[in-house]
């Protein structure tokens, strides 16, 4: 009889996700109709495990947290798997996307990420612990200085 009671105690569980997530930016976006404004919300979230796996994602819905969740389903679809030297990148290495040039060079153990904004986000939850990175284009959107950072880590050759 214990036993039984006991089974029916057990609570389920959702299993614990492996990625770390972090919102980058939420901001709100109108499309005009003949109506008026239509108000909805696109985020944009980056997800990482911090051993060398790294995604960004975009998603819109009509409240905040409908954009979070999209975006992380999008973030997965967009993993990139990088190859760590040590606790840092093993070149240098420079992207474009849009109007965003993000440079990414790698630093000795104990340098620590010397890196702002977008790209920050990123190499951490990558993984990456040591590094220095800087975003030279002309915008300070940071979806676009984000996608520029996945695109010169996409880059890294080992």
């Amino acid at each position: 009889m214990a036993e039984q009671n006991k089974r029916r105690t057990q609570v389920r569980r959702k299993p614990r996700d492996e990625f770390e997530d972090q919102v980058l930016d939420v901001r709100r976006v109108v499309r005009v109709t003949a109506g008026g404004k239509r108000f909805r919300f696109r985020a944009t979230v980056v997800i990482g495990d911090g051993k060398g796996r790294v995604g960004i994602g975009v998603g819109k819905g009509p409240d905040v947290q409908n954009a979070i969740e999209k975006a992380k389903a999008s973030a997965k679809t967009n993993l990139v798997t990088l190859k760590l030297k040590n606790s840092t990148i093993p070149h240098e290495v420079e992207a474009k996307f849009s109007a965003a040039r993000v440079l990414i060079k790698p630093a000795p153990p104990g340098h620590g990420l010397m890196v702002g904004g977008a790209p920050r986000v990123i190499l951490r939850l990558a993984g990456v612990r040591d590094a220095t990175a800087k975003c030279v284009g002309r915008t300070s959107n940071k979806l676009t200085n984000g996608l520029a950072a996945i695109e010169a880590l996409k880059k890294l050759k080992v």
